[in-house]
């Protein structure tokens, strides 16, 4: 039996349209005259969904009955015994009632499927098994159910129901998604404009990867090497050489020309490790790439072009882009062709671009003689030659007989072989001159003398001497490649080091200076601007080395007793770790710097704002209440009007209430200055956030005609400054019922969500633009109030800053219908570091 077909349709969220557009396809298959059928669909209350399945045959749900409550689920065993051609299932990643066949539903469609039944299902991307931890950290909300992926891979067809993130909040709040009584905590919670967003670009990533992953996988299947362009992708090769930024940008630019280029830089390392490379141009390069928007990549092939094309063939590249050679003319006609020629030659189909660069064509110079081993290994060697040589001599001769020429000739080899392991190439290319010196003179026939009697001991002496120069170079490239492995791994180590220790939350600079001069073997490093030290380790003599590492600061290394090995005397390895080094050193202080700046600067900013809108209300908005007080007090007392006790009692009413908003005034600037400089009081503790709602109530004299609660009962327990949230909701209280049509009553609603308690207040009245309502919280900004009662517009300002102050967070947002939702968010953590408590 032929295994069925499945067809998934995902969505970035829910309300997206998965099920409709299953039930669409359901009626289009069914009017085709195909055999469909309703397993099992939720419609959630939406009359548009539910509306589609008529015409429909649906399959009648299996009764569970759980702990005295009946459960609906998909009947297995009804679907298989009718054998439709298309059953459609909703909600793959459902979790079935305890006693069901199968834990799962996506367990039911494998049933299904291998039963040779066509399945049509829906999921959203939050229920992708990988995605899981992904979605929780956008959203704040674990996902229990999920789906593997090896399921969702294995689908014939995965289609994406696709739609913009504000249209979905728009069906939200319109209520075809939810019920209304949901509405306002979904578009606060879940369905955040942010978090729809980011859940989107997931869908569509995980899709693209998928439908890439099939496409390798096609190809593979129908073993087809050539390169197919469905995607532009540049491969940048770099050498850790200077043209290395030129390429990166060239090729991010021929990335660019097409819609969803990639970029991706590779550097190729010698097995051997011996290929000359500057680490800290490479860590540059890989910087400047994840800037361009690309990867980076390292490979090990010691066929540096063939290692190349292979990196670009597996990842399907379309376009390579390869310097032209750092090499002379001259260097170029005796080693051959260059990499970028013999890239050209095998790249096939993909596109080779060959940049010139200001590093092309350098000047011919001959190779620095040099060996791996130090000089006093060298010098050992050679002494073993001189003294090993004549005692060897000796003793042969001593012993020497007709017969003996082999084992002489064998002997003197073994002589060069331990010199060559001692000394390296040179102190054994002496030995084997010397000994081939020693072999004519005192053993070659005519004795005593430098000439040679018969040609083949003369070829016999000459392939002697060769196989000395042989092995002492073998001995010496081997002990070369020793040392550059060890350096390579204490300069990997260094770095992970300085990495692990900034990462883990250390001292950047101190964590740099001390790993610096551990790895140097340094007796001391010092990091200073002028006179002043900013981070030290060991102790820095007069005959410290200075190595700049900006315009302001230098690096002071003292070698102590290691100045045959460092600080001037740095090698070429040592000089390129050691620019590492200072290039992290100078991206720590600069970053430091900006840092102290920012933080400098961002007070008195706020300071100036605050010192300009305060001249500004002290010179108008104070001025309306004591000149009304003024003027009543001024008339109460003129003798020159006899006012009637009703007058003298208006009288009296207005002075007292200029002088009482005179004086919640004044009161309010002083709480605005003490949150301004960081020093507002706040006392945490456990709070129950019914007592403070209700003791806000009665401060503002509202009733249930004006307000209409829906707090939940089982709400934790907040840590908060009881006095400042009830100043915090009786400010938001009062400027909801301002805002509310007459008759039209507030809302004040609570919920818990994730670690934190929210405290809703609900009006429907105008609402405020989204590009004004940062405005909100700006101290002295009323958006058009202007009655005498309004104030100075500080009580939003206020109520941010008491919240921020306890470790909440007040915002507003849009309530479904019209109006404005003012959330007060509170954690049911003790209250973080600065709150003052």
């Amino acid at each position: 039996m032929a295994r069925g077909r499945l067809r998934v349709l995902l969505g970035a969220a829910p309300g997206v349209g998965k099920t409709f557009a299953m039930l669409e396809q359901g009626r289009d298959m069914a009017r085709d005259g195909k055999d469909v059928v309703v397993a099992v669909v939720e419609t959630h209350g939406r009359a548009a969904t539910a509306a589609l399945l008529e015409g429909l045959e649906v399959v009648p749900r299996a009764q569970v009955e759980h702990r005295g409550v009946r459960l609906s689920e998909l009947d297995l065993d009804a679907v298989l015994a009718r054998r439709p051609a298309v059953a459609l299932v909703d909600e793959l990643a459902h979790t079935n009632a305890p006693g069901s066949r199968h834990a799962k539903r996506w367990q039911d469609v494998t049933e299904l499927l291998e039963a040779g039944i066509h399945v049509v299902t829906t999921v959203n991307v939050q229920h992708v098994e990988s995605l899981n931890d992904v979605v929780h950290a956008i959203t704040g909300a674990p996902q229990r159910e999920t789906v593997p992926d090896a399921v969702l891979r294995a689908a014939d067809d995965v289609e994406l129901v696709d739609l913009a993130p504000q249209s979905l909040r728009d069906r939200l709040a319109e209520g075809n998604v939810y019920p209304a009584e949901r509405v306002d905590a979904a578009l606060s919670h879940y369905f955040r404009l942010g978090n729809l967003t980011a859940l989107r670009e997931l869908a569509l990533l995980w899709l693209a990867d998928e439908v890439d992953s099939a496409l390798r996988t096609y190809r593979a299947e129908h073993a087809i090497e050539s390169t197919w362009e469905a995607r532009e992708r540049v491969v940048v090769a770099l050498t850790g050489g200077p043209e290395g930024e030129t390429l990166l940008r060239r090729g991010a630019r021929i990335a660019a020309r097409s819609a969803g280029g990639e970029l991706l830089a590779v550097h190729v390392s010698a097995q051997t490790g011996l290929r000359d490379t500057d680490p800290a141009a490479l860590a540059t390069q890989a910087a400047l790439t994840e800037t361009l928007g690309g990867t980076y990549h390292q490979v090990v092939g010691e066929d540096v072009p063939r290692t190349l094309v292979e990196f670009a063939r597996s990842v399907d590249a379309t376009q390579l882009v390869v310097g032209t050679s750092r090499r002379s003319r001259l260097a170029a006609a005796l080693t051959g062709p260059g990499i970028g020629a013999t890239v050209i030659r095998h790249a096939g189909p993909i596109d080779v671009h060959v940049v010139t660069h200001a590093a092309a064509g350098g000047r011919f110079a001959l190779p620095r003689v040099g060996g791996a081993l130090t000089w006093r290994r060298r010098l050992l060697g050679l002494g073993l030659a001189l003294v090993l040589g004549p005692l060897l001599t000796w003793g042969l001769e001593a012993t020497r007989t007709e017969t003996s020429l082999v084992g002489d000739v064998l002997t003197y080899q073994l002589l060069v072989v331990v010199v060559a392991l001692v000394g390296g190439f040179w102190p054994s290319l002496f030995t084997a001159v010397l000994s081939g010196l020693s072999l004519d003179y005192f053993f070659i026939e005519p004795v005593r003398t430098v000439s040679v009697a018969e040609s083949r001991h003369a070829v016999a002496l000459a392939l002697y001497v060769a196989n000395g120069v042989l092995v002492s170079a073998v001995v010496d490239l081997a002990a070369r490649r020793s040392r550059t492995a060890q350096r390579a791994r204490a300069e990997s180590e260094l770095m992970l080091t300085v990495a692990g220790g900034v990462l883990r939350g250390q001292d950047a600079l101190a964590t740099l200076i001390d790993r610096a001069r551990e790895a140097f073997g340094l007796a001391g490093a010092r990091l200073r601007a002028g006179d002043e030290v900013l981070a030290a380790s060991g102790t820095v003599g007069a005959g410290a080395t200075t190595v700049p590492v900006d315009e302001h600061a230098v690096l002071d290394l003292d070698p102590g007793t290691a100045s045959d090995r460092h600080g001037a005397g740095l090698d070429g390895a040592g000089n390129r770790l050691l620019g590492v080094v200072v290039a992290q050193v100078g991206a720590a202080l600069e970053h430091q710097r900006l840092s102290r700046t920012a933080d400098a600067v961002e007070p008195l900013r706020e300071t100036d704002r605050v010192r300009s809108a305060l001249l500004s209300a002290v010179s108008h908005d104070l001025r309306r209440p004591l000149t009304a007080a003024t003027t009543a007090v001024s008339s109460l007392r003129s003798r020159d009007v006899d006012w009637s006790p009703a007058d003298r009692e208006e009288l009296l009413a207005t002075a007292d209430e200029s002088l009482g908003t005179l004086t919640a005034l004044v009161t309010d600037l002083l709480d605005v200055s003490r949150v301004q400089a960081g020093v507002l009081g706040v006392s945490c503790r456990p709070t129950d956030v019914d007592e403070v709602v209700l003791p806000a109530l009665d401060e503002l004299g509202l009733g249930p005609a004006d307000v209409h609660l829906d707090l939940d009962p089982d709400l934790p327990a907040v840590q908060a400054d009881p006095a400042l949230l009830r100043r915090v909701l009786v400010n938001v209280l009062a400027n909801a019922v301002r805002a509310s049509p007459p008759g039209v009553p507030v809302s004040v609603r609570t919920s818990a969500f994730a670690d934190r308690v929210e405290l809703r207040v609900v009006d429907h009245g105008p609402g405020v633009p989204a590009e004004r309502r940062q405005d909100l919280f700006v101290p002295f900004q009323r958006l058009g109030d202007t009655d005498n009662a309004t104030g100075l517009g500080l009580g939003l300002a206020l109520s941010r800053g008491f919240t921020e102050g306890m470790g909440g967070t007040l915002t507003p947002e849009d309530t479904p219908g019209g109006g404005l939702t003012m959330v007060v968010a509170l954690p049911q953590a003790p209250c973080g570091e600065g709150s003052g408590a």
